[in-house]
């Protein structure tokens, strides 16, 4: 095997591992907060990514005031994003988490149309159309069907296409490392809950020192911090090198898949006919947005194909 394709085969199997444990991932999330609150949670986690990934701060010396306010401000929505993410979790299947949240692939081109003045091509509006299908099939036929759950989970879709906007406008005229950007945005998210913690629940300290099983609940922790979130950023940026954009919105399209087998599998989550078909027109919609198809792909050459797992739960 030639060395460029053992470089390939490399990285389409980081990224297959990549759609697994982000896939994986609202299924331990849903068990962790069986032990601690979601605001707890979200600051622990957090809080342990910034520490960790504190020493790609120092580039950001050469950062202008005004992008440094801008890379802030992605992390307040990344906050919000967290939050109803998770509270999303808590109220829904991990099933219909997982379906849901990669509705930011087709939310996207529609918050780039308002915000950015990009109208969406028709492959993008033939998506948007194939998803909202899917996700009126999967909240159980009408899209007055969902739950409070579910609702969040489309409002972190949103809220998420809102930060990739931002943060699109933030750092495409400087070379910041992606390393620092996700310090600032961890940090911004382990303050914004830690403060709403404080605020919210009483004596979170002896809370979490009086969790009835410490083992199960750390080894969550760890396994979002360091399979969802460290490693997977690693192996994203590893394969985005070396793959080509239709390699890698194929195979990150597969997570939602990869959660609700994991779901049914380890939660015990029973899922319908429907609810199949409901999520595999959403996955269909999120591959038709995001793959660049041969035919136009000259002419949409600027617009970059745009992953379903972008800093996942």
């Amino acid at each position: 095997m030639s060395g460029l394709r053992k470089s390939m085969l490399t990285s389409d199997l980081m990224l297959l591992a990549v759609a697994v444990v982000w896939g994986t991932s609202y299924g331990v999330v849903k068990a962790a907060l069986m032990f601690y609150p979601v605001l707890g949670l979200l600051a622990l986690r957090f809080a342990i990514t910034f520490l960790l990934l504190s020493p790609a701060l120092a580039h950001l010396r050469q950062l202008p005031p005004s992008k440094l306010m801008g890379l802030m401000a992605s992390g307040v929505l990344l906050l919000g994003v967290f939050i109803c993410e998770t509270y999303g979790i808590l109220h829904t299947t991990a099933t219909n988490a997982a379906f849901l949240i990669s509705l930011t692939v087709i939310l996207t081109p529609l918050v780039e149309w308002v915000w950015l003045k990009r109208r969406p091509s028709g492959r993008e509006w033939a998506a948007v159309g194939l998803s909202m299908a899917g996700a009126a099939l999967l909240g159980g036929g009408t899209g007055w069907a969902f739950n409070v759950g579910d609702a969040l989970m489309l409002a972190a879709a949103l809220v998420r296409s809102l930060q990739v906007c931002l943060l699109k406008r933030v750092t495409q005229d400087t070379d910041l490392p992606a390393l620092s950007v996700t310090a600032v945005q961890a940090g911004m998210v382990a303050l914004g809950s830690g403060l709403l913690l404080i605020l919210s629940v009483p004596a979170p300290l002896q809370a979490l020192l009086a969790i009835p099983n410490p083992v199960a609940f750390w080894g969550y922790l760890a396994y979002l911090v360091g399979a969802c979130t460290l490693f997977a950023f690693f192996a994203q940026n590893y394969a985005l090198k070396r793959s080509s954009p239709t390699r890698v919105a194929l195979l990150m399209g597969s997570e939602p898949v990869f959660g609700a087998l994991f779901a049914v599998l380890w939660l015990g989550e029973g899922i319908s006919h429907q609810g199949w078909l409901g999520g595999g027109l959403i996955v269909a919609g999120c591959l038709l947005a995001s793959v660049r198809w041969r035919r136009g792909q000259k002419k949409r050459q600027r617009f970059p194909a745009r992953s379903t797992a972008s800093q996942s739960a």
